[in-house]
């Protein structure tokens, strides 16, 4: 269904169309190391964390993947804690069968999950526990029986064009024949299908769950806990190719900082910052003056819906 076999070291290279490991030719030796024309000498491993976290503040993608030791973080966001909450105990219910998929095992598992780090108090933790758990009830009521779903917290990773795109895909259904992946939200914000094709992280995922299981995999859905909407774009070729250019250039950028940063060069010229209202939110506000000058502090339950 999602096969496990390892890639030829061709098809590895070609990444998400094996075809072209049958056709690379002219391999050339060049100081003693085999090249193949036109494959470039290192492909940039990206996940849509890294590349979010690059284009939002390079400042805080050197204090998050580079900085070593690393600079500590401020504490916990509680729009982070119940979205975490919601997804663990997704992953757990769709690894049930599907006729123990009921609403009550549902709100079971959330309570079994349920953290308050970031809340306000008891109070407000109880009353979204209260939310998650309609949630998820009304969310298993339409869609717990499926019997489609054939990855749940999927680690994906496959070559394409000059990166590697790798994550972890909240579920993959398999539908008609071809493969979907499904993005579960939480947010406070109403989406629309405009988010699912705008989406660089679904687009990366598709790719990499293509290039793993050698399958036709072009649906990408969001799937909106509190509405209870599925929001869903149909990616053709065209568009998962700008996808993937655009990823290419931001991981061309980092990779170029990194590397500067790694010869010596200033860490604050290579890796600026970037500031805006994201600065309130950052878990490095502790270490970045320029994000406390362009944005207040806010309470760590602010973000909620």
């Amino acid at each position: 269904m999602f096969p496990q076999r390892s890639p030829s070291p061709a098809a590895a290279v070609a990444g998400d169309d094996p075809r072209k490991g049958a056709v690379l030719r002219n391999v050339v030796c060049v100081q003693g190391r085999l090249e193949l024309e036109g494959i470039p000498d290192r492909l940039v491993r990206v996940t849509p964390a890294r590349l979010g976290t690059w284009s939002i503040c390079p400042r805080r993608y050197r204090m998050t993947y580079l900085d070593r030791p690393a600079p500590s973080r401020g504490g916990a966001w509680a729009h982070s804690t119940l979205g975490a909450v919601v997804h663990n105990a997704l992953r757990a219910l769709f690894e049930l069968p599907a006729h123990r998929r009921t609403p009550e095992q549902a709100a079971l598992l959330l309570r079994q999950h349920w953290k308050s780090d970031g809340f306000a108090g008891a109070e407000q933790a109880a009353e979204y526990r209260r939310r998650a758990e309609g949630w998820l009830s009304d969310y298993v009521d339409r869609f717990g029986d499926s019997d489609t779903v054939v990855g749940v917290e999927r680690r994906v990773s496959a070559a394409t064009g000059t990166i590697i795109a790798e994550g972890r895909v909240d579920r993959i259904d398999q539908r008609a024949g071809e493969l979907v992946v499904v993005d579960y939200k939480t947010g406070r914000h109403a989406l629309s299908a405009e988010d699912a094709r705008d989406s660089r992280a679904l687009a990366l995922y598709a790719l990499a769950v293509r290039g793993m299981s050698h399958r036709t995999c072009r649906r990408v859905e969001l799937h909106h806990l509190p509405t209870g909407r599925i929001l869903a774009w149909e990616h053709t070729e065209e568009s998962l190719a700008r996808h993937r250019s655009r990823a290419e250039e931001l991981a061309a950028e980092l990779q170029a900082a990194t590397d500067a940063l790694h010869t010596g060069q200033n860490a604050d010229t290579t890796f600026p910052p970037r500031t805006g209202r994201h600065c309130s939110s950052c878990d490095f506000r502790q270490h970045c003056p320029d994000g406390r000058r362009a944005a207040p502090d806010i309470a760590p339950w602010a973000l909620l819906g």
